[in-house]
């Protein structure tokens, strides 16, 4: 219970961090706070909070007996060890990616130079980001 309400305080803090505050921020609401936001009014009201702890709450209360025992962290222990498990071999494979000469190692030129999401991004082709072309890729980084 104390890492799901962490995740979610943590969560908080870092949408409500001054870089949220962002001009960016203001023309485009970060996913988390719009799935927050339940009566799409641009804002999240203390009742939206509650609203999405109870969901989180019942979401963790897998038997669903009123409490979260247990047998229900140990789960979501588990659930986060699948997820870092996961990440760590999609970096590994992205490492192995970005290794253009194959040595093993990530250089410095390597690294500068694989700009893959930058690429995509880039619609126009015109070596710029646009505000929306920006906002694009911003979207799909953070919808992961």
């Amino acid at each position: 219970m104390k890492q799901a309400s962490f995740a979610l305080h943590a969560a908080l803090i870092a949408a409500l961090s001054p870089p949220a505050f962002s001009a960016q921020a203001q023309t485009a609401a970060s996913p988390f706070l719009q799935r927050l936001d339940a009566n799409n009014d641009g804002t999240v009201s203390r009742d939206e909070i509650v609203a999405a702890r109870a969901k989180l709450f019942a979401r963790l209360d897998a038997n669903g007996d009123g409490v979260i025992d247990e047998d229900e962290t140990e789960w979501l222990r588990d659930a986060i060890m699948d997820r870092a498990t996961a990440l760590q071999a999609r970096l590994g494979s992205e490492m192995r990616r970005i290794d253009a000469s194959g040595d093993g190692k990530v250089s410095r030129d390597e690294f500068r130079d694989r700009t893959l999401f930058f690429d995509l991004a880039d619609r126009d082709g015109d070596g710029k980001l646009s505000a929306v072309e920006f906002l694009v890729i911003r979207g799909i980084m953070v919808g992961r």
